[in-house]
């Protein structure tokens, strides 16, 4: 019965698709602030995304997806979160204060995501389809096709938005597109199974997860000038809002790694079981985090060393906090999940 009802509801999400205007940059309606923060969480493998009451750090309810919620980005106007359902071939959209939903629109294979810096593009990439889809931000209409590597998977942006990074999970590498002249710039062999991308004061970091460091990359022509040795499975970095931090998602040991944002020494290490993965900044200092093997959210207060749990849904990925709407500093330290 239970499963009928859910097969039901998403009959039901898919009828306010056709209602959904494709442009995500324009004016949408005012919508009510959320009575409290929200944590809004993706369950890869249980096609749901929780909603969580942060003061209670309750989960008010279950929304249902198609099948493979993974990762988010915040439109330009901060009106609509976009939920990449991967295997369900689909967009979501939310109401990132409420979590609200607002429809969806069917787009191949949208694994990870993001916006360009000066909001002018979404690229999507389709991890199992082996392609890189660039899109324009305002239409969702498709600009640009790249196939150039296997299982493609985190991406980064330059500031200026002249250039997209995305790595290659399958092939080891890192790839540079150039955004205006959407051309391939280079492709270079970073490693054993990269996943996150991130730009962070003229160098890009990859986090790879086949031999537990992150990789510094010269953003001119891919060259590793550094590796810095983490834990097991190194996956994706994050920058404090204040920036004085780097936290690395260490998922197959179960640990953060903490690095000085200005000399990417280890700070620390942080015991983290359960497989950390995406990690959102709360203003109160502590850090919410997806614990992919343990199908839980993690709350850890560097202040104490403490860390709180929250039971979700089954291989949590993707995690958003409604405070980021306010939260400027956070946004930008942020840049990618």
């Amino acid at each position: 019965m239970a499963e009928k009802l859910g097969l039901a509801r998403r009959a039901v999400l898919a009828a306010p698709a056709l209602l959904v205007a494709p442009g995500l940059g324009g004016a949408a309606t005012p919508l009510a602030a959320a009575p409290v923060p929200l944590c809004i969480v993706l369950n890869s493998g249980g096609a749901t995304v929780s909603i969580i009451d942060m003061a209670s750090r309750r989960v008010l309810r279950e929304e249902p997806t198609f099948r493979e919620p993974s990762h988010w980005a915040l439109a330009p106007d901060h009106k609509r979160l976009l939920i990449a359902d991967a295997s369900g071939n689909a967009l979501f959209f939310l109401d990132p204060a409420t979590g609200r939903e607002l429809g969806h629109k069917m787009i191949p294979d949208p694994y990870q995501l993001w916006f360009s810096p000066d909001g002018r593009f979404l690229t999507v990439n389709c991890l199992r389809l082996n392609h890189v889809d660039i899109y324009h931000a305002d239409t969702l209409k498709l600009a640009r096709r790249f196939r150039v590597g296997s299982m493609p998977s985190h991406l980064s942006y330059t500031p200026d938005s002249r250039t997209l990074f995305t790595s290659m999970q399958d092939s080891g590498t890192l790839v540079a597109i150039d955004l205006t002249t959407m051309t391939e710039r280079w492709s270079a062999k970073v490693g054993k199974t990269p996943a996150g991308v991130f730009w962070h004061d003229g160098v890009v970091l990859v986090g790879i997860m086949g031999s537990d460091n992150v990789a510094v990359i010269d953003p001119a022509n891919g060259r590793v000038i550094r590796r810095i040795v983490t834990d097991k499975g190194a996956h994706t970095t994050f920058l404090t809002p204040d920036r004085k931090q780097i936290y690395v998602t260490n998922r197959v040991a179960g640990s953060l790694s903490v690095l000085d944002a200005k000399s990417l020494d280890v700070a620390k290490h942080i015991p983290m079981p359960g497989g950390p993965d995406d990690i959102c900044f709360a203003p109160d200092g502590r850090l919410w985090m997806s614990l992919r093997f343990a199908s839980h959210v993690g709350v850890y207060d560097p202040a104490t060393g403490k860390t709180d749990r929250i039971p979700v849904g089954r291989s949590p990925h993707g995690i958003f906090i409604s405070t980021l709407l306010n939260d400027a500093p956070a946004r930008a330290a942020l840049r990618m999940t």
